[in-house]
């Protein structure tokens, strides 16, 4: 219960969120002098990063790339050990960011913000956490993140399982004990595929349920030399060039060709390079690989004979090779063994198209085939992208308009930073930005900027209200779905429109233009005095 004696903190900015984003944002309003705190659901900072610690989490993006570029001495005094980090290497950079710029003080932890509503007499937005706590601020600044909101999907009998169930968003902080035990994973997506494979290593059995088969490609993860770390030491400012001027946020190679100009042999020689280096740039390499549906079925058919000369059993390798949408419609994966773990005689497949589930019994899945023993229970079923993270706080705008109402037909905002009907709400990689299409970090450094040059530039103006205008909000998401209908990405059905949650409405959420083109038309935006914006002067003025 909330005590109306209790007196309310009040602050410049209240910061939503301790992951990349939130850290970030802590660090660059006060350096530029704005009182600010933030709630952290979790015990501790990292964001996605504290929360996912399931078997075999790392990021699909590498070390050197995945990391604030804000910072020279931070940059120069830290060594990532490996290509593509763990989530435990990454979750203790986020540490050090944290005690390296002392930002622990001005976050409260294990603290879920329960309400957020815009008080108009006043200019502010108050905060009410779970627990009763409130704070008052004039700006609220969002750091949720995209892939927050864990998903658990209505799965019929799911609360009579008498075993464990774990979610690979929230799994267990002291890990899981499978040693001897029948395991069962629901869902195959990013953090399935991670998983897998050191889930089949500890279990007994493990039977994977599949709904939908999903592209992967190799890691070819490795120990990264003392060289590769002193280069990249050395390569700050070539990094913040990529971040400006890539279109992902850092440097990619790339044939600067369409995969229709060249021959066979030249396009699978390119194709098999960059298979055999790894990661993610294969789907780069030629310029039309997700704008053009006959380049994009080239690679398509690469990676599917890849994944049939993985896999031992002919049966097996059919249902895991995805033949109704185009490769990187669906957030690519990047996996160590995920696909010759089929081969190992512990793990089956279970194709849920085929068989589709009925129930969740005490003590196994049953579908319309057949019966599936199970003591362990994983669901890696995703989360409600982008918006979730969002709407699952109770948030009030202008005349107690809701923010989960007003996005119930998709989530509308201008730019990915603000909300017509919301003012001084700003979020960080919100929907309708570049976020989950390029690199993170890259991105957040890019939100953060851009909200912290105009607090200040408000600031300079005597200005304490902001607020995007419904027909700029208008025009930009009639951008964004004007510039995702030029790519493949609106024929899969995917998290980046929602297709994940039932009831969910389908929008193409993020922006596909590019953190480059993004980044552009923030600037522009703010060098023409906040065009789209309206401005109110301070009310005491």
């Amino acid at each position: 219960m909330t005590d109306p004696a209790i007196p309310v903190p009040e602050y410049d900015a209240l910061v939503v969120g301790a992951g990349f984003g939130g850290l970030y944002a802590l660090h660059q309003l006060r350096a530029h002098g704005f009182g600010c705190h933030a709630f952290e659901t979790g015990d501790d900072v990292g964001g996605t990063w504290y929360w996912n610690r399931y078997p075999g989490a790392r990021c699909d993006v590498e070390s050197l790339d995945y990391c604030y570029s804000f910072s020279p001495e931070l940059h120069a005094e830290w060594d990532w050990t490996e290509r593509f980090a763990t989530q435990p290497e990454i979750l203790r950079y986020a540490r050090h960011v944290a005690d390296r710029f002392d930002l622990r003080p001005m976050i409260s932890f294990g603290t879920r913000v329960a309400f957020a509503v815009w008080e108009e007499q006043t200019r502010t937005w108050l905060l009410t956490t779970e627990d009763g706590r409130r704070a008052r601020a004039r700006f609220l600044v969002t750091a949720v993140g995209c892939l927050s909101a864990s998903r658990v999907p209505d799965l019929p009998g799911l609360g009579t399982f008498r075993g464990e169930v774990h979610h690979t968003g929230r799994w267990p902080h002291g890990g899981v004990d499978l040693a001897g035990k029948r395991v069962a994973v629901v869902g195959t997506g990013s953090s399935g595929i991670q998983a897998v494979p050191e889930l089949a290593a500890d279990a007994a059995h493990l039977t994977v349920f599949q709904r939908t088969p999903n592209y992967s490609l190799p890691a070819r993860n490795r120990p990264l030399s003392g060289r590769e770390n002193w280069r990249a030491k050395s390569e700050l400012e070539e990094l913040r060039t990529h971040a400006r001027t890539g279109f992902s946020g850092f440097y990619i190679a790339s044939t600067g060709r369409s995969a229709l100009d060249v021959g066979e042999e030249e396009r699978r020689a390119a194709f098999e390079r960059k298979w055999a280096i790894g990661g993610t740039e294969i789907m780069s390499v030629f310029t039309d690989v997700l704008t053009d549906g006959k380049a994009n079925e080239h690679l398509a058919e690469f990676v599917r004979e890849k994944i049939r000369a993985a896999v031992d059993d002919p049966a097996t390798a059919r249902k895991l090779v995805p033949l109704d949408y185009p490769i990187g419609a669906k957030r690519i994966c990047v996996d160590t063994g995920y696909y010759s773990t089929y081969n190992r005689e512990n793990v089956d497949l279970v194709d849920l198209r085929a068989e589709p589930l009925v129930e969740i019994t005490e003590d196994a899945i049953r579908t319309e085939a057949g019966t599936y023993p199970a003591e362990v229970l994983v669901l890696a079923t995703g989360y409600d992208a982008m918006t979730g993270p969002l709407t699952r706080i109770d948030i009030r705008g202008t005349g107690g308009r809701s923010l989960k109402e007003q996005w119930s037909s998709g989530p509308r905002s201008y730019l990915g930073l603000a909300v017509a009907g919301f003012p001084n709400l700003l979020t960080v990689t919100g929907p309708g930005s570049p976020s989950v299409l390029v690199n993170m970090v890259r991105a957040v450094e890019q939100h953060v900027d851009w909200i912290v040059g105009c607090l200040r530039r408000l600031r300079e103006d005597g200005v304490d209200r902001i607020e995007a205008r419904p027909e700029a909000q208008d025009s930009w998401v009639a951008h964004v779905n004007e510039v995702a209908d030029t790519t493949l990405y609106p024929r899969a059905g995917s998290w980046y429109v929602g297709a994940n949650v039932e009831g969910k409405a389908r929008v193409f959420m993020p922006y596909a233009g590019g953190l480059n083109h993004y980044r552009e038309r923030c600037e522009e935006v703010a060098r023409s005095g906040y065009r789209g914006f309206a401005l109110s002067p301070e009310a005491s003025a």
